[in-house]
Formats: C-alpha cells, structure tokens, sequence
C-alpha cells in the first residue's frame, strides 16, 4: 500500500474531524458533512461520507466533482504537490481532536455567488505583460486598451483529467449588470504556450450570477452592440472602437440579455450557427417590442474574431460598416466622434 493510500485510509477514519477542520462552517446531516464547497463556503451541495465503505469520500452536486480527503485538503488548502499534501494530512494525523475551531481564512462566502467573483476577480491582475495577453495576441486581438473587464489569474482551481484539483492560468472576465456592479466572472483556462485554450474538458466555466448581464467594453447609452463571446465583441471593438459593447458570453445568455432603458438602437453580433440565430430571434424580438431599433451584424465565417482572423481589421471594418444604420456615421464609431457613445 502506499503512503498516500495509507493516510488517505487513516483519514477516512477520521472522516467528521477531518470536516471540522477544514470545513468548519459546514454540518453534520445523518451520515453525511454537508457544506457549499471545498472551500468551505456556506452551503449544502457538497456532501462527505463519514461512515461506512465510502467513509471519507465526497461529491459536489452543483460541479460534478469528487475525491477522497486528501483530494479536498489539498484544494481547501491550496496544495498542488502531492508531499505537501501529506505533509498537511500527516500533521493534522498528529494533533488532538479539539473540535471545530475559528478559521484562518478570510470569511467564507456562498459557493457560486457574486462575492465569490468579486474576491476572485480582485485577486486577478492586470493583463498586460500576462499569458493573457498572449493570448488575446493570437486571436488576432493586439490591443488590449479595451480589455478594462479582463483580468489574468496565474492559479486558477480546476479538476484534471487526473481526478486532482490543480491550478492553472486562465483569463478572468467581470461580468457586470446594467448599473455596472460585478455579478459574476468568466474563467478561460490557457495553454501555458498563450496560444490557445488549456487541454482540459470545459475550459470556459462560469462564477455567480450571469443569466441578464454581461462582460462590457464601453459605457452604453442609446445605442449598444451584444453578441455572444468576448473574442467577438473585442473584435468588433477593434474595428470600431467607440462603440458600446457587451459579451453576453453564450447564445442563451445572449437571448436573455437585459437591455438599457434609453436604448434606441441594438446591434447583434451573430455567431454563424443555429443557437446563434436562434438567440438574434428571440434578443431581436424582446428589443422590438421594447421600442428598440434591431440591426443584426452577421460575420462572413462563425463569428467575427474568425472573420478578424481570416481576412484581417481593414476588411472586418469594411464589412461590419456596411451593416451600420446610414445615419450612424461610421467614422463616429471608428474615430471617437465626442458626440458618440462610449
């Protein structure tokens, strides 16, 4: 048997005190520890076995992950080698069962919620000089002046193929409502390489409260142009500039976008698939019977960061121009015209 079998075994013995270590806030409920996380944020979706064969193994409903107590002793505390986690384990092996006690982490907070983002978000940095900006290079995107939402977090959680909670370096998007507070965060995981997403299942994953809101370039006024990735409407941005923008960040999210109470003119940037026609249908149809004005911006490949990348920035201009209202001007939006949004 090996070491880590050995103590993950002594562990599971230990299952209830092991919870009231490392998740103090959570609670005993019949045979199960029940808490928000492995973090050991308010909650009930992740559940411990404390007795029987699956004594010290665990699950949270709401993402699908699993493991046993070394599992969550190294994400509850940050450990991504192996040796620290069983140096962290071996050392809590060796104390005194005393019970829960007062925690030395920062007051936990709801699993998924709003104020998870924000810490998230405020841990990130800046994204110039990043593997984020690396990134958003090789998308055809250089200029990242109009990446104000975009942060670079160099650790971010997530499970490998490997069944192990590991951290790696993702982009961090601040998804904002309409009066601009941060309701949640997009986390896209790199390749080390900057060249493109990591290798992992589901390298977009979502943080708190996005159904109606938005990644935004540009403060919207009357008129505002959404669509669904941020690649794209950083895109458009690129193109032109001066105009509002906001990344709904899926087609369903797209389709239940909540929408300014003066907008007088709404451009959607459509992704060249079904959902994407889809989501202008029923974004389109809202906005219309809102009073607003609908001009739908349809990219000549899947969306217009391919377009960006095929064909590049003068021809995407070009293209996006001639779908713009006549009264627009589109040199306001490509030039800065004061008198426009933005």
């Amino acid at each position: 048997m090996s070491a880590a079998s050995e103590i993950a075994q002594r562990l599971a013995r230990e299952a209830e005190a092991v919870c009231r270590r490392y998740l103090p806030v959570g609670r005993r409920e019949g045979h199960y520890w029940r808490i928000g996380d492995v973090q050991g944020t308010p909650g009930g979706s992740l559940y411990v076995h404390l007795h029987g064969v699956a004594a010290g193994k665990w699950a949270d409903a709401a993402t699908g992950e699993h493991g046993d107590l070394l599992d969550l002793i190294g994400a509850n505390r940050g450990l991504d080698r192996l040796r620290d986690v069983l140096a962290e384990a071996r050392a809590f092996l060796g104390q005194p069962r005393i019970g829960p006690g007062p925690g030395d982490r920062e007051a936990p907070v709801s699993a998924g919620s709003p104020e998870a983002a924000r810490r998230l978000f405020a841990r990130s940095l800046p994204v110039a000089g990043t593997l984020a900006e690396a990134y958003l290079r090789n998308r055809g995107l250089p200029d990242i002046r109009n990446s104000g939402p975009l942060r670079f977090q160099p650790r971010c959680w997530y499970r490998d193929a490997g069944d192990r909670f590991v951290a790696g370096p993702a982009l961090v998007a601040a998804v904002t409502d309409l009066d601009g507070r941060l309701t949640g965060v997009q986390r896209l995981w790199l390749d080390p390489s900057g060249r493109g997403k990591a290798a992992m299942p589901s390298p977009r994953r979502a943080l708190g409260h996005l159904l109606g809101n938005g990644v935004r370039f540009g403060v919207a006024r009357d008129v505002l142009a959404a669509g669904e990735g941020i690649e794209t409407m950083l895109a458009l941005r690129l193109a032109l500039p001066v105009l509002p923008a906001v990344a709904a960040l899926s087609a369903g999210h797209l389709a239940a976008l909540r929408l300014p109470s003066a907008l007088r003119r709404l451009y959607i940037a459509r992704d060249n698939d079904a959902a994407g026609q889809r989501a202008v249908d029923r974004l389109g149809d809202r906005a219309d019977a809102a009073g607003v004005e609908v001009r739908v911006l349809a990219p000549q490949a899947k969306d217009l960061n391919d377009d960006l990348r095929d064909h590049g920035l003068a021809m995407l201009r070009a293209h996006l121009r001639a779908q713009l209202a006549p009264e627009e001007g589109a040199a306001g939006w490509e030039t800065g015209d004061p008198g426009r949004n933005g």
